[in-house]
């Protein structure tokens, strides 16, 4: 397939720019795959609970955001920003920096405040790289430094700032480790009381980790979709993960990913028989699912490697005709935006 296969028209106002004042007042779009037609039905999303079964699985990712966004100077005193990609090790990171001229190895940036200021060190180039990201290292451990100094990152299609009402509702009820910088958004709409009513009616859910990278975003730019050069992300899956969906598959229940995350993971970890470590799985339509049932996702920008991930599982003429319906009853998109459930094709 080509990349403009994965092309839609998205109005602007449909791009949800605020969280609702509820995790769980989204919409939820059920897409149902059946023989000879797709049916597609409007919901609310506290309506899923309805639509689970006892014995069924649900995956979440357990990454927590972190303030991945810093503001400084160059030795020169030229303004520079400085965004982190991913934390490689304790004073270790790759990042985009934004700066009139690019730093070279050996260059200091100095972040934080005029009482607190801190440095990094350019130290070069990831050998995977296609020249966006630098290997940075802190001057003393990163994630103690950004939570001080650092700002919460938004995806490039929300306008604002981040605010305090981002710094919660940009978290999921279930993030606890650091090291995102981006939310796996589906997890989103779910609160404390609904998973209580979740565990309830006898569905089980459990957590994994993937750590979002700024790559999430960075747009496909080649039409053949084989040429695409898919970014990297680290993922863990606990064994107490492992064994419960072992346990789904043999009491006949769904194993159901929350978000893309979580199933990019899971099918990872199928696909190279790992638990833990890098993945660039890049799933388009052909590719064969050998862990998850269903997904609940929110929808994707035009061309994403996402969009290609939701069509490879749902079917891409049902994932269009999805897209379209949302589309002309006003759904809300993207980070912020309402849910789909989907089955797999």
């Amino acid at each position: 397939m080509r990349l403009s296969d994965f092309n839609y028209n998205l109005p602007p106002e449909l791009i949800a720019q605020h969280p609702l004042p509820n995790r769980t007042a989204s919409r939820l779009l059920v897409l149902e795959n059946h023989v000879t037609d797709v049916v597609i039905k409007d919901q609310q999303f506290t309506d899923l609970i309805n639509l689970l079964n006892p014995n069924d699985l649900l995956v979440f990712n357990d990454t927590k955001v972190i303030p991945a966004r810093l503001f400084g100077k160059k030795e020169s005193g030229g303004a520079v920003e400085v965004f982190l990609e991913r934390i490689t090790g304790e004073t270790t990171a790759v990042a985009q920096i934004r700066a009139s001229k690019s730093p070279k190895p050996g260059n200091k940036i100095i972040l934080g405040s005029d009482e607190e200021p801190f440095e990094i060190e350019i130290i070069g180039r990831p050998d995977d790289s296609d020249n966006r990201f630098y290997e940075i290292k802190f001057s003393s451990p990163c994630l103690s430094l950004l939570e001080k100094h650092g700002q919460l990152p938004l995806p490039p299609y929300i306008t604002h700032e981040a605010n305090a009402d981002d710094l919660e509702r940009y978290q999921t009820v279930v993030a606890k480790n650091p090291g995102a910088v981006a939310a796996p958004t589906a997890g989103l709409h779910f609160d404390q009381a609904t998973l209580d009513k979740i565990m309830a009616k006898g569905v089980n859910y459990t957590t994994l980790t993937l750590h979002v990278g700024a790559g999430t975003f960075t747009p496909v730019r080649t039409e053949d979709l084989s040429e695409h050069k898919m970014h990297s992300e680290w993922f863990s899956i606990p064994a107490e993960t492992q064994e419960l969906i072992k346990k789904t598959k043999l009491t006949g229940g769904k194993v159901i990913a929350v978000g893309t995350t979580s199933l990019r993971a899971l099918e990872s970890s199928a696909a190279f028989n790992i638990q833990e470590g890098e993945t660039k799985l890049f799933i388009t339509p052909g590719y064969e699912f050998k862990v998850i049932d269903q997904l609940i996702t929110n929808f994707h920008l035009p061309c994403s490697t996402l969009l290609m991930l939701v069509s490879a599982f749902a079917g891409v003429e049902p994932i269009r005709k999805a897209y379209d319906h949302a589309i002309q009853q006003q759904y809300r998109f993207f980070s912020y935006g309402d849910a789909m459930l989907l089955t797999r094709q």
